[in-house]
């Protein structure tokens, strides 16, 4: 029999191939929401940290909040591989240790990153979600276009 623990993974496993789905296909305007909108409570909220480039304001809330965050990621990141996953639950909370390669899309720089996510799942759909990553500079300056001699960035 699934537990409760099983049953939120199996959620956030539903969440995380939509999640790369979306950002794979671009995002904002070229991709259908509805997948991950479907695994979202309405009440949702994601924490970012600062210095991110998708931080924002720090809190993204709701549907409207979550799609906003997920046009800014995919401006970030052209793709998103997961390379290895760990989790632990109980009840409605469930904690992912995910190593994640990114690929920027600005720049087509790589970065592999640990990120550890504490997850509170309602009634089927995620609830809220705080990532703490261990590299955020790591991640910041895949981001960031190097400007060559000249002034032009590549």
């Amino acid at each position: 029999m699934e537990t409760t623990s099983d049953q939120a993974w199996t959620v956030m496993e539903r969440f995380y191939a939509a999640e790369a789905a979306y950002v794979a296909a671009g995002g904002l305007g070229k991709a259908s929401y509805e997948p991950v909108a479907a695994l979202l409570d309405p009440d949702v909220v994601l924490y970012q940290a600062p210095g991110l480039p998708f931080t924002g304001s720090g809190a993204w809330r709701g549907h409207d909040g979550m799609e906003r965050f997920l046009a800014a990621f995919s401006t970030a990141w052209e793709s998103m591989e997961f390379l290895e996953q760990e989790h632990w639950g109980d009840a409605d909370t469930v904690i992912v240790r995910n190593r994640v390669l990114f690929r920027a899309r600005g720049t087509g720089k790589e970065v592999d990153a640990l990120i550890v996510q504490l997850i509170r799942v309602r009634d089927g759909r995620m609830l809220e979600c705080r990532p703490f990553y261990w590299d955020p500079q790591a991640v910041t300056e895949a981001c960031r276009p190097v400007t060559v001699a000249g002034g032009s960035p590549r």
